[in-house]
């Protein structure tokens, strides 16, 4: 359940692509499913700046209310509208239809800097 292709935080994000354009992020299915039934998402709106590590928002769950990081600095190009209706698509589809945010980078290498799923799959095995 960690996809090869993608890379990761340490606080449970996952991102999608290299850098060069927007980049896809969301929670990964560990992060998920720790969580367990989400039931709300706040999401920034498309225009918002971001850094590295700060709060972009956050998960609400029927168990708790969870930060979302920011996994690379940058612009918010765009968000999932979709988990305003349906937040549960984070938990049935947590690397598909739950993406959280589109951020374009302000430096295209800082996508090679997040853990790869190897390393990632070290934190969550540990």
């Amino acid at each position: 359940m960690i996809p090869e292709d993608l890379r990761y935080t340490a606080e449970h994000e996952w991102v999608a692509g290299d850098g060069t354009g927007s980049v896809r992020v969301g929670i990964t299915h560990f992060a998920q499913d720790a969580l367990g039934d989400i039931v709300y998402v706040q999401l920034p709106e498309a225009g918002a700046v971001v850094a590295a590590g700060d709060s972009l928002g956050e998960i609400e769950s029927t168990k708790s209310v969870s930060e979302i990081y920011a996994p690379v600095a940058g612009t918010v190009a765009a968000r999932n509208e979709a988990l305003g209706d349906t937040p549960e698509l984070i938990n049935t589809e947590p690397y598909g239809a739950g993406w959280l945010v589109e951020i374009t980078p302000n430096d295209p290498t800082a996508v090679d800097g997040l853990l790869t799923a190897g390393a990632y799959r070290k934190i969550t095995e540990g």
